[in-house]
């Protein structure tokens, strides 16, 4: 995929996202719907470099500065980062910065890649270049860990996917080490979200 379309209709989800997450009730990340990363599991707590791609307002972000991780928060949208410093207090304000996840550069090496709310927020066309850059980024042995919105789901944002698919786009290029139901997800979420952990081959 040409990286204009990619950059494209990242603008076109960023902006729906926004509406979706900062301006109802239905925002994923609202700090009255907790969903730290160890529930229900979370990857190797030695993992010392998280990235958090489209991460919003940022409330996992904070969890993981607090339990001793080396975290890198992004989001496409001016919105969402200015809101996610403003929770984060000047403290762990400088985790998160304005960026596009198809075409930034990271701090450094990155050892775990957490999602939450940023697949099921991209068009679904754009899920085979979402699974390239999770490939570029992480190094052999490398987790992407989170939770997916696992339901059919057409029309969004959120957008739904399957199991199936997923193994499509990522068995390529990384092992799939657990999937799990979850069992604390806000309503929107309830009953078809999976926690999902992914090695880099």
């Amino acid at each position: 995929m040409p990286v204009a379309a990619v950059q494209g209709g990242h603008a076109a989800a960023a902006v729906e996202r926004d509406r979706h997450r900062l301006r109802t009730s239905n925002d994923p990340n609202d700090p009255s719907h907790p969903s730290s990363p160890s529930s229900p599991s979370r990857p190797d707590a030695r993992l010392p470099h998280v990235l958090i791609p489209g991460c919003g307002r940022a409330y996992e972000a904070r969890w993981l500065v607090e339990h001793g991780f080396a975290v890198e928060a992004i989001d496409f949208s001016p919105t969402a980062v200015a809101v996610a410093r403003e929770q984060l207090g000047a403290s762990h304000a400088d985790i998160v910065r304005e960026a596009d996840f198809f075409d930034f550069t990271p701090a450094r090496e990155i050892d775990w890649i957490y999602e939450r709310t940023f697949f099921c927020a991209l068009p679904p066309a754009m899920r085979p270049a979402y699974a390239d850059r999770m490939a570029d980024l992480l190094p052999r042995g490398g987790v992407l860990a989170g939770l997916f919105f696992v339901t059919h789901k057409p029309s969004g944002p959120p957008f739904g996917t399957s199991l199936d698919e997923l193994h499509r786009l990522l068995d390529p290029a990384f092992e799939c080490l657990r999937e799990r139901e979850v069992d604390d997800s806000m309503a929107l979420f309830a009953g078809v979200e999976r926690w999902l952990e992914w090695r880099r081959r």
